[in-house]
């Protein structure tokens, strides 16, 4: 609910129409992916299960969602705005990469090493 909540107040911050870039929507999943990808790297090697499902699939899960993605783009590509739908997929895909990507490094780059060697290495695989 807390997600869902705070995904919405952005987007009456930032609204948009339907012909219009979806500036909101991208801007909470790359904001979505890179808290994701921290969490993954800093809490889920110590955190208990119910806390990874609240955190990851309750909280950031209701943030972000790929129906208001989906949602965004048929309604780009429906008003014959091709350009711009083109534009909101390949800014989501990039911006959202990299974001998960940025969070797991700096999550990793805080972590202090623990007795399994350096950071990283706790879980012995890739998050």
């Amino acid at each position: 609910m807390l997600g869902t909540a705070l995904r919405l107040g952005l987007d009456l911050a930032i609204p948009h129409g339907d012909r219009d870039f979806p500036v909101s929507t991208l801007l909470i999943n790359v904001v979505g992916a890179f808290a994701l990808g921290l969490l993954v790297a800093r809490v889920w090697p110590t955190a208990a299960p119910w806390l990874r499902a609240g955190l990851g699939a309750g909280l950031l899960g209701s943030f972000t969602t790929f129906s208001a993605f989906a949602v965004a783009l048929v309604s780009l590509s429906t008003a014959d705005e091709w350009m711009l739908a083109a534009a909101y997929l390949s800014a989501t895909l990039v911006l959202g990469l990299g974001a998960a990507w940025a969070g797991l490094t700096v999550g990793r780059a805080r972590r202090a090493p623990g007795p399994a060697g350096p950071a990283g290495s706790r879980d012995g695989g890739d998050a």
